[in-house]
């Protein structure tokens, strides 16, 4: 059936350039959305998703907006944790009530990350790392009042860690009552929350048309305080010179994502301001060593010689224009535990005889890219400079969407992807990077990655309870992965905004779902 727009959205969808001044009730944000693949927060593991949904939905804890280390209660009033038993009690909220008006019940979270675990989408390995599983879940659980549940977990955690998994976009609580008579075929409503919300967050949503926009509403029965801005229409806005305009000529209040030259354009533009905030993103290429159309992907020297065929210098201070700076290790900076030194150099001599030692000739692979900045630009660098050591590099770019789909499909050979930390803890890039069990979708798993002894050490590192000790077993893996993994590490970003200067109360933390909406006025 063909959606049908409200008026008010679709007039405002569509007239964004028709007037230099947004409405006044309006907050409009232009970026790319091509890689969408669903707003179900079950689902949804993707930047530009991962960016909306917590505008949707609420989780029981979420990181303070300063200071991410630390967990407020968001649906519950308080929790206890029991170490010895593995289980938190939590209580929630007598004012918790979904967009719907219906109150958050312990049902709801049961229901939540139920169908989480068992439909297994990309991010559901955040909630396997509790033990969780399609096999075990129903039994995690015990509601032991109106408002109180206890939540049980069998993995070797601390309550800390337990508490920071249930912290992420995928612990995200749904509106069970709402959600229920949209399941179709046992999909849990997935299909349906794709493009619907049934969230408690400061917004709930009223349309989604897929790399065109996503209108939202404020919701008037969130219980963290009402959003400021009435309405928001995140555009899609493919082209970045086109969202330059945009924001320049105050057709757009934010843009995102223009890329460094477009960005630099604007520093010095009348009416606008260039924000430089941190990020935990840290981009990469990954090698698929599983494919077996190219047997090179899983020889090591291969892997040792691309470390010295990136121009590191050249991508993040000549092509990015310091958006991004050089990083080589799993985690990222400003993540407790990061290793912080770098140990390659753009070294193509290096890499030559590296891979004659080891007998490669006419050494070549396809990347996966998305088409957008900054990831076409790296590729296109890479393709240069691989070539410079003998390797020929075949991009494939496409929209994000695309990329996802056959990087999740196991499909490529070599792709550029991008990590963010799921949660403020080591385990959260260790869990991706260094573990792979067969069957949770991990980065490792993904990529072929056949690493036992890595996945035992990354278990015991989770489980340990003195920190010193649990910050030296991270520094090893880090040191390891530096040394020998199908991953080439090389560089962390700097995310910058462009906002209008009407435009306050806008917040952005490390990660990708640290984006605040609600306190937004202009």
């Amino acid at each position: 059936m063909k959606k049908i727009y409200p008026a008010a959205s679709l007039a405002l969808l569509f007239s964004v350039s028709a007037f230099a001044a947004t409405p006044p009730n309006t907050l409009i944000v232009v970026q790319s959305l091509d890689d969408i693949v669903s707003l179900d927060p079950a689902e949804s593991n993707e930047l530009s998703s991962i960016q909306t949904v917590p505008s949707l939905y609420q989780r029981l804890v979420q990181p303070n907006r300063d200071n991410p280390e630390q967990l407020d209660a968001i649906l519950l009033e308080d929790w206890q944790a029991d170490a010895a038993n593995k289980t938190l009690t939590v209580r929630i909220k007598e004012n918790a009530k979904f967009a719907s008006g219906n109150p958050v019940r312990p049902e709801d979270i049961i229901f939540s990350y139920q169908r989480a675990v068992v439909m297994n989408k990309s991010p559901a390995f955040i909630l396997n790392i509790l033990g969780w599983n399609k096999e075990n879940i129903a039994q995690q659980f015990e509601k032991t009042g109106d408002r109180t549940l206890k939540i049980k977990w069998s993995a070797d955690i601390s309550p800390d860690v337990a508490l920071n998994l249930l912290s992420t976009p995928i612990a995200s609580v749904v509106d069970e009552k709402l959600v229920t008579p949209n399941i179709k075929n046992n999909d849990f409503g997935n299909a349906w929350l794709k493009m619907h919300s049934a969230g408690s967050g400061a917004y709930s949503l009223k349309v989604y048309q897929p790399n065109q926009a996503i209108v939202m509403a404020a919701n008037p029965n969130v219980s963290t305080g009402a959003a400021k801005i009435p309405s928001i229409i995140i555009k899609n806005v493919p082209d970045p010179a086109s969202r330059r305009l945009l924001i320049q000529q105050g057709d757009a209040d934010i843009a995102r994502e223009l890329g460094a030259d477009q960005t630099a354009a604007l520093k010095n533009s009348a009416g606008v301001r260039v924000e430089n905030i941190p990020s935990a993103e840290q981009d990469y290429m990954a090698f698929n060593t599983g494919n077996s159309a190219n047997p090179l992907l899983k020889n090591p020297a291969l892997w040792e010689a691309a470390r010295y065929l990136v121009d590191y210098e050249g991508i993040t201070r000549d092509l990015l224009k310091g958006q991004y700076f050089i990083h080589q290790s799993f985690l990222p900076v400003g993540l407790p535990g990061a290793l912080e030194n770098n140990p390659y150099k753009f070294d193509p001599a290096k890499a030559k005889e590296i891979l004659a030692k080891a007998g490669i000739k006419d050494a070549h692979f396809t990347l996966d890219v998305e088409n957008k900045p900054p990831y076409i630009t790296i590729a296109q660098s890479l393709q240069a400079s691989f070539a410079q050591g003998g390797i020929k590099v075949e991009l494939l770019p496409a929209a994000g969407s695309q990329v996802y789909s056959r990087v999740r499909a196991r499909q490529h050979q070599a792709a550029i992807r991008f990590w963010i930390p799921d949660y403020f803890d080591a385990h959260s890039n260790a869990s991706a990077f260094a573990f792979n069990d067969g069957k949770s979708s991990t980065v490792a798993w993904l990529n072929g990655w056949d690493i036992p002894q890595l996945s035992q050490t990354t278990l015991k590192a989770v489980a340990e309870p003195d920190k010193a000790k649990r910050a030296q077993m991270y520094t090893a893996m880090q040191e390891e992965l530096q040394r020998s993994s199908p991953y080439v590490f090389m560089a962390q970003g700097q995310n910058q905004v462009v906002l209008r200067d009407n435009v306050k109360g806008y917040q952005q933390g490390l990660n990708a779902d640290m984006v605040y909406y609600d306190r937004v006025t202009k």
